[in-house]
């Protein structure tokens, strides 16, 4: 009779309490000196801070051409009624489209494009696959909000990443303004990972993707992490870009303005940090949430 191995757990989570652990991993997975896009300060910053900024990163002309690709898609019926489009519960507004890299031939261009990937391969410091991509759809007058969370929390418990090896990049595809909604991260969050409190329910995707609740930290540590690290919010023209680590505390406020805020965000996991089972979930989140395919972007 064989056991199975017993598995190292980095980073424990959805336990009896919260649980602080501090980072295992680097930030910035290259060596320095390594070629790429981002310059060396900028780099610095992102391993300081957690995130980068990129104004902008594509052009006026995309930003048109991805904006006319997302409003063809959430017009879509079938687009629509499809498991991937998440429905906002009030309005019953698209609120966001998963997998949009293989729904949409231009969206999987801008997936490969090397002012995208070759950011990624450097800061990662090896081949990627794209985790998880979407486009989120922020309507003005009362488009709701994300509560703070780390993604890495998710990915490890329900998704199975093993090591905080992830990068996501929100391109905007309208201004981000200091008024509808924007983006909110903790700088330097990303160095202490928080293991939330409670179990993961079955099937926790299907309400998680409209409103956080497994997962979620507490006031208290909420409060902590705000008093140690600020909170910065990001603001900038259409065609720009934030980059972030996977363990960055962040969320974002209700859009009760009339100016809509609408972003394409893709995920690159590191090919050497491929998922596993999940850490702290009875299964893993289907694979539109949560790749399982793992064949490097080219």
């Amino acid at each position: 009779m064989t056991t199975a191995p017993v598995r190292t757990d980095l980073y424990p989570t959805r336990g009896v309490g919260e649980v602080m652990t501090p980072r295992q991993d680097p930030v910035v997975w290259s060596a320095p000196g390594a070629p790429g896009p981002v310059v060396p300060g900028d780099l610095r910053g992102y391993e300081r801070d957690g995130f980068l900024t990129v104004e902008d990163m594509i052009s006026d002309d995309e930003v048109a051409i991805y904006r006319s690709e997302m409003e063809r898609l959430i017009a879509d019926p079938t687009v629509r009624a499809d498991e991937r489009s998440i429905i906002e519960p009030k309005s019953q507004d698209v609120r966001s489209v998963f997998e949009v890299h293989k729904l949409s031939a231009i969206f999987a261009a801008l997936v490969r494009d090397e002012r995208v990937v070759g950011r990624a391969r450097q800061i990662l410091g090896s081949d990627v696959y794209v985790h998880q991509s979407r486009i989120n759809v922020k309507p003005g007058f009362g488009a709701s909000g994300f509560y703070w969370h780390s993604d890495f929390e998710t990915w490890h418990a329900e998704d199975g990443l093993p090591n905080m090896r992830t990068v996501s990049v929100s391109i905007a595809l309208t201004e981000n303004r200091d008024t509808n909604g924007g983006l909110m991260i903790m700088p330097g969050s990303h160095r202490t990972f928080l293991g939330c409190a409670g179990e993961t329910p079955s099937d926790n995707y299907k309400k998680s993707l409209q409103m956080q609740d497994a997962g979620t930290p507490s006031n208290e540590a909420l409060t902590r992490y705000a008093q140690e690290h600020g909170i910065r919010l990001f603001t900038g023209r259409a065609g720009s870009a934030t980059w972030f680590d996977c363990n960055c505390m962040h969320g974002s406020g209700d859009n009760i303005t009339p100016y809509a805020r609408s972003n394409v965000f893709i995920v690159f996991n590191s090919v050497e940090n491929a998922a596993v089972e999940p850490f702290a979930a009875p299964v893993p989140r289907p694979d539109f949430i949560g790749a399982r395919d793992f064949t490097p972007v080219r």
